[in-house]
């Protein structure tokens, strides 16, 4: 199944040497255009960020707490469970 979103256009400044980068990209046919080569690096990057935030959020936890919490919720599952 394939989602398409909604694009909208928007306008950026960039720098110029940075642009000419992503030109060279363009013309090489890395990207097809100036907006995918854009909209990729984005992409990209709040891909990364996310990954990175939810390390961040695991390395908060506790993983005693975590363990104990999870054999609660298994050995209650456990007695809930009909016998064959």
């Amino acid at each position: 199944m394939v989602i398409l979103m909604a694009t909208v256009k928007v306008a950026i400044s960039i720098q110029q040497d940075l642009l000419l980068r992503v030109d060279s990209l363009v013309s090489r046919k890395v990207f097809t255009s100036r907006s995918k080569a854009i909209q990729e690096a984005v992409q990209e990057k709040i891909a990364r960020f996310d990954r990175t935030r939810l390390a961040r959020e695991s390395a908060k936890l506790d993983p005693k707490f975590e363990r104990a919490m999870a054999e609660e919720a298994l050995s209650r599952e456990l007695a809930e469970w009909p016998e064959y």
